[in-house]
């Protein structure tokens, strides 16, 4: 009886987590109202942006694009996974990888995006190589470099460990 209480209680304790994943939702919002204050600031000096500066705002938006489809794939991916199933109730409108990532193929794509995330910020780094100290440069391969590794890592392992468990 006890047994049986707890474990309903902690079943129902993923409820928690919807509030949190509605909270991203959030965030994206605010990432679509800096998204578009970058749009406008591309229109607004089109005329007179240099060139360099315009491939950065560019680099800089496709960064937050990037980011919201981050949040988006975390959104969705977990409460799938860990809070209820999403019914949209109209078939046209689901996601085609809706209910096909699972904890372990959704970290692999999180350490894909940091990973593209953090190419864009390096190439925006190199852009302007001329400002920035050689030491500084290098932490920031390095740190890149470092995020390379990491995701190669959990593929590798991922693929070890988990790989002949999936359905692909």
């Amino acid at each position: 009886m006890i047994e049986r209480t707890i474990e309903r209680l902690l079943f129902a304790s993923r409820w928690i987590l919807a509030p949190v994943y509605l909270g991203l939702s959030l965030a994206l919002m605010v990432l679509g109202v800096k998204f578009f204050q970058e749009v406008w600031h591309i229109v607004s000096t089109v005329f007179v942006i240099s060139e360099p500066d315009l491939v950065l705002t560019l680099l800089a938006m496709i960064d937050l694009v990037l980011v919201g489809s981050l949040i988006v794939m975390v959104m969705f991916s977990g409460y799938e996974n860990f809070v209820s199933r999403i019914d949209t109730g109209d078939e046209s409108e689901k996601l085609g990888w809706l209910g096909k990532l699972d904890a372990g193929t959704l970290k692999l794509k999180v350490a894909a995006s940091i990973v593209a995330i953090s190419s864009i910020h390096l190439l925006q780094k190199f852009m302007d190589v001329e400002k920035i100290d050689n030491d500084k440069l290098l932490w920031y391969v390095i740190i890149h470099m470092t995020f390379v590794v990491s995701a190669l890592l959990m593929g590798w392992l991922d693929r070890i460990a988990f790989a002949s468990h999936r359905e692909h």
